[in-house]
C-alpha cells in the first residue's frame, strides 16, 4: 500500500491513518515472528537428551503425567537417576551375584568330603573285642587260645567294615553340608543386592513422582 502525503486536511487525514496502518501490521507481524521464536525455544530441551532410558535400565516404566515430551522425560530420568545413586549411595550398574553352577557346588562337595574327619582304630578296636568274645567261646571248647584268634580275626573284618562305613558317612555328610553352604552363601549375596536395588529404586521413584511422573 503506498500513501501519498497531501496537503488538503482530507488527504492529511486520509494518509496518517494509512500509516498508522502500516506501521500497525509491521508490528503485528514482529510480534507473531518474536512470539514463533519464543515457542520454538520454550519447546527446545534446556539440556543434552541422553539417547537411551535410564529407568529402562532399572526394569521401571515411567509415564509423564504433566504432557512432558519424551526429550524432557529422557533428561528428568537422567538426572533422577543420578541423584537416587548419590542419596542411596548404590550404584545400580553393578552386576547381580551370579548363582552357583552344578561344578561350583561339585567342587565344594569334593573339598568338604576330603576335609571330614575320618575315623582310625576300627581295626584294632574290632580284633581286640573279637579276640576276647573269640577266648571265652574258646574256653568253653577247651582251647580258649583258638578261640581268640578266630575271634581277632572276625573282630579285625567286622572293625574294618564299621570303620569304612563310619568314614563314608562323614564324608557324605561334610559334602552335603559344602553344598549347602556354597547355595546359602549366594541367597544371602542375592539378597542384599536385591535389597540395594530395591533402595535405589525407591529414591528414584520418588525423584520421577516429585517432577510430574508414574513410575511403575
Amino acid at each position: 500500500m503506498i500513501c501519498t502525503r497531501l496537503t488538503n486536511p482530507p488527504f492529511v487525514i486520509a494518509t496518517t491513518a494509512c500509516m498508522l496502518i502500516v506501521f500497525l501490521v509491521g508490528c503485528s507481524k514482529k510480534s507473531d515472528t518474536s512470539s514463533d521464536t519464543v515457542s520454538a525455544a520454550e519447546r527446545a530441551p534446556a539440556k543434552p537428551v541422553p539417547s537411551f532410558s535410564a529407568a529402562q535400565k532399572v526394569g521401571l516404566y515411567v509415564f509423564p503425567g504433566r504432557n512432558q515430551t519424551h526429550d524432557q522425560q529422557l533428561i528428568d530420568e537422567s538426572e533422577c537417576y543420578d541423584l537416587a545413586q548419590q542419596q542411596s549411595g548404590v550404584n545400580p550398574d553393578m552386576g547381580a551375584p551370579a548363582p552357583p553352577t552344578s561344578a561350583d557346588i561339585q567342587a565344594a562337595q569334593a573339598q568338604g568330603a576330603a576335609s571330614a574327619p575320618e575315623a582310625k582304630g576300627g581295626r584294632v578296636r574290632g580284633a581286640a573285642r573279637g579276640a576276647a568274645g573269640g577266648a571265652m567261646l574258646g574256653a568253653i571248647g577247651g582251647d580258649a587260645g583258638k578261640g581268640a584268634a578266630m575271634g581277632a580275626t572276625i573282630g579285625t573284618v567286622r572293625g574294618g567294615r564299621q570303620q569304612r562305613q563310619a568314614n563314608a558317612a562323614s564324608k557324605e555328610q561334610a559334602a552335603n553340608q559344602a553344598g549347602a553352604q556354597v547355595q546359602q552363601q549366594y541367597s544371602q549375596q542375592r539378597a542384599a543386592y536385591d535389597q540395594q536395588i530395591g533402595s535405589f529404586k525407591r529414591a528414584f521413584s520418588a525423584c520421577l513422582d516429585s517432577r510430574g511422573y508414574s513410575v511403575k
